[in-house]
């Protein structure tokens, strides 16, 4: 069941959550995660955390991530944490993923270079 949240500005950003067979969420990003979009991403990201055992966000089609993104991603992580399910990080391109390490995030979220990779681990 596939629930698209539409852009949260047109066509900056993207995003489609789905929930596969055991529950987990998955949320697909396409376009840029930046401060336009990152309150809307919030809001998905936490009800997935509130709602799955898991959730993977899939950063395959994402060009583009600023601070505001990595502060979602953070309060998602810490969401997760205190509920204790899992959040992971999927496919990030090389821009993302080199934003991710420089801020540490990658350490912090388990990352996984494909969302295959990031369901079955």
């Amino acid at each position: 069941m596939a629930e698209t949240e539409g852009a949260a500005v047109p066509e900056r950003l993207l995003i489609t959550r789905t929930t596969t067979g055991d529950g987990v969420s998955l949320v697909v990003l396409a376009g840029e995660v930046d401060l336009d979009g990152s309150g809307r991403l919030r809001e998905v990201l936490l009800a997935s955390v509130e709602s799955a055992p898991g959730t993977v966000v899939d950063f395959g089609e994402v060009g583009f991530l600023d601070s505001s993104g990595i502060n979602v991603l953070i309060s998602a992580h810490r969401a997760a944490e205190s509920r204790g399910v899992w959040f992971r990080l999927a496919a990030p391109r090389d821009a993302v993923e080199r934003v991710l390490r420089l801020v540490g995030v990658d350490a912090l979220i388990p990352c996984y270079p494909s969302v295959e990779r990031a369901l079955t681990a």
